[in-house]
């Protein structure tokens, strides 16, 4: 049995940990409320894009009428051979069970796919040491071509699942031209044919407890505005009182940002019956939005991750702190009866020499 001065040791380290712990938490909290106001700021260029490419849509045709051939790739549909996996977790820990989650679903979307070649995009470091560990990476060699470039050429694959690429860090900073590299770069595996379908698995984030796991699909683009979700993972009855609980105790709100009115208003652009006039022709400039329209939605998975994994962290911090707590007291309580139990002890022993005299 534990003395009282090693249950005394044992609650001050205790109450240590649960310093750190509260601390976390507030950081965390302090993280979200920026998370969401980045989240929400990106959010009416994404729609606005939108509203520009409906519109011009309704002036230009998608197919050519001479052709008969899709004005631009990214509407291309081909059947589901090689197919390309972002997956989009955390470069940090304690956050619960955030990252095993997001990589849990990418897994079971790789076993449902098991008859495709599949190529991961890791962002984040979490996503990327697990993807390095469990499927081979992908060799690149540079070849130089007759005009004297260079270029990469992949070497052939060692397994239907490879790694392609990986972005730690990205979430740590998100810079806005990191994000468009990435989205060209799978702009132009996807013209070339080099990839049939585009999948993002990401936690899409509303509020503290509405966000869920989804996989959207990213291309081909079917159609403007609509995400193509191919699943998703809601959250239990407990996890979300449980993220009520903390972001009660931080302060955080827990009802979604109503962005209906800017919506409407981004809409309105879409439905007018005006006939714009641009500098440019309508079908140069629906061509040059798109890939503006693919980075925008990329980005925003970034965007609501990030807030998604602040939640996480603040969430599980708050539950170890509660936690903490809970095991101060049972300590405090235990240290106390063995207090009592020495002193009855003594007392005893006391009485005993008297009586004996």
């Amino acid at each position: 049995m534990a003395n009282v001065l090693d249950l005394r040791r044992r609650i001050r380290s205790v109450k240590n940990t649960r310093q750190i712990t509260k601390a976390m938490k507030m950081v965390s909290a302090a993280k979200l409320r920026r998370a969401q106001e980045r989240a929400i700021s990106a959010r009416p260029y994404a729609r606005m894009i939108t509203s520009v490419l409906e519109s011009l849509t309704r002036r230009i045709d998608i197919f050519d009428p001479e052709t008969g051939n899709l004005r631009h790739a990214l509407f291309a549909t081909r059947e589901e051979k090689r197919v390309l996996l972002v997956v989009i977790s955390g470069d940090k820990g304690f956050a619960g069970a955030f990252n095993a989650n997001i990589l849990k679903t990418a897994f079971q979307f790789i076993g449902g796919n098991g008859d495709k070649e599949i190529d991961v995009e890791a962002v984040g470091r979490k996503a990327r040491d697990l993807m390095r560990r469990r499927y081979p990476v992908a060799v690149y060699t540079e070849q130089t071509t007759e005009g004297g470039q260079t270029r990469q050429v992949r070497e052939p694959r060692k397994g239907p699942v490879e790694v392609t690429g990986d972005h730690p860090g990205m979430l740590l900073k998100l810079e806005s031209r990191r994000v468009f590299d990435l989205a060209q770069s799978i702009i132009a595996r996807y013209v070339h044919e080099e990839i049939d379908a585009v999948y993002i698995v990401y936690n899409e984030f509303k509020s503290v407890i509405q966000q869920r796991l989804v996989v959207e699909r990213l291309l081909p683009i079917l159609k403007l505005g609509i995400p193509e979700i191919a699943g998703a993972v809601e959250p239990t009855t407990e996890e979300r009182e449980r993220a009520a609980e903390a972001a009660a105790s931080a302060g955080i709100s827990i009802e979604p940002v109503d962005t209906a009115e800017a919506d409407e208003e981004a809409r309105k652009f879409s439905t007018a019956q005006v006939d714009y006039i641009y500098e440019e022709s309508a079908e140069e400039l629906f061509n040059g939005l798109l890939p503006q329209y693919i980075f925008a939605m990329l980005y925003h998975a970034m965007t609501e991750s990030v807030a998604a994994e602040h939640a996480a962290r603040m969430t599980a911090m708050d539950s170890a702190t509660n936690n903490a707590s809970d095991m101060i007291d049972a300590l405090t309580l235990h240290m106390n009866r063995v207090r009592q139990a020495a002193i009855t002890k003594e007392i005893i022993e006391i009485v005993s020499g008297a009586a004996a005299l």
